[in-house]
């Protein structure tokens, strides 16, 4: 019942990701191209949920918990980084 639904989102967050990889590879400055790094994760956690949900594993969920705080955690560094010149005070 499931099946046609998740070939759509998977086809739509598939598309946004390579959407997202062309941006990285032309973007025209730093900051663009740390949203894009950022968005990519974002696509990136939808398709390991969306396999976790056709699968129906379990595992794939912490997973996709990991790459989100770690997604998170690095677009705040490397923010901080390009606003004041280092990550640590």
């Amino acid at each position: 019942m499931l099946t046609l639904p998740l070939a759509f989102a998977f086809a739509c967050f598939g598309a946004g990701f390579l959407m997202t990889l062309a941006r990285l590879l032309i973007g025209p400055a730093l900051p663009d191209r740390v949203l894009a790094v950022d968005t990519m994760v974002v696509n990136a956690i939808a398709l390991i949920v969306l396999y976790g949900i056709k699968t129906g594993m379990g595992l794939n969920f912490p997973a996709a918990m990991l790459l989100a705080m770690t997604g998170f955690v690095s677009t705040i560094a490397f923010c901080k980084f390009l606003l004041r010149g280092s990550v640590i005070e």
